[in-house]
């Protein structure tokens, strides 16, 4: 498949960061865009909405629908997948984005942030994925993306921050059973991860410790993800994918083109030792 047009994509997180990008770029192909995410109205931190975002898409040469939808509640999950698949026709992709992070040790960690990361990227990925399989069965190339690193033991990627590690290898975890589950369905289960730090709202979370210039922007992981997208469900599964990676295979040589600052060093993102 050589591109997105008329596939129907569920991308929770979608209203802004490294979501919205993976919408922006499906719908240049002529997609159909769910922006599933919790923010409707302006966020006083945070920029988009899924409204904006839907716009945005619409604007780009896709179709969109913006739903409402707090990951963490699985019948708002299911009542998203069913009014996405009536109002489109089906659903071919689901992407899941939607994250929490935050940094901390154990110590310092509380309990409340705790359960919001473990309740977002672990329980929010696997609630979505199994809501969305009754329709995925259904479709012809389908996917499901998961934004979550490739599983590292090294005990340097556990030290400084447990909670948050465990909560995106759970996230990577989906991604090792659902494709071994749903290979005979021809579903297909990957994750993508970024080689280097992505300059989006998340880094403020990171407590000023990564300075935008030694940052790449979202469009990378937007052209690394359509690629995965675009491969043959059946063949391509089961996979870690770096952003960099994806696109070097693909012929891709200028990477200047992604960076905030060009020729400044970049920031190696969590979780990858090289």
């Amino acid at each position: 498949m050589k591109n997105l047009e008329n596939k129907t994509i569920f991308i929770t997180g979608g209203s802004r960061g490294i979501g919205k990008a993976i919408a922006l770029r499906a719908a240049r192909d002529g997609a159909n865009i769910v922006v599933a995410a919790k923010t409707d109205k302006p966020h006083p931190k945070l920029p988009g909405t899924i409204h904006s975002a839907a716009e945005e898409i619409e604007n780009a040469g896709g179709k969109a629908l913006a739903l409402k939808l707090d990951v963490r509640d699985e019948h708002q999950v299911e009542e998203a997948l069913k009014d996405a698949a009536a109002h489109f026709g089906g659903i071919d992709i689901i992407v899941n984005n939607a994250s929490a992070i935050t940094l901390l040790g154990t110590e310092q960690l509380s309990m409340k942030r705790y359960d919001l990361m473990m309740s977002v990227n672990v329980r929010g990925t696997f609630a979505c994925s199994k809501a969305a399989l009754p329709f995925l069965k259904k479709a012809e190339n389908p996917h499901i993306l998961n934004l979550a690193p490739p599983l590292n033991l090294n005990q340097e990627w556990f030290r400084d921050h447990c909670a948050y590690t465990i909560s995106k290898y759970g996230m990577s975890m989906c991604v090792l059973g659902m494709a071994a589950e749903f290979r005979e369905h021809g579903i297909a289960v990957n994750a993508l991860w970024p080689r280097t730090v992505i300059a989006t709202a998340a880094i403020n979370m990171l407590g000023g410790r990564v300075k935008p210039e030694n940052c790449r922007n979202e469009q990378i992981m937007a052209d690394a993800a359509h690629a995965v997208l675009v491969s043959d469900s059946k063949t391509v599964s089961g996979q870690f994918f770096i952003d960099e990676s994806v696109l070097r295979k693909r012929g891709v040589t200028d990477f200047d083109q992604y960076a905030i600052q060009p020729g400044a060093p970049l920031l190696k993102d969590l979780f990858l030792d090289e």
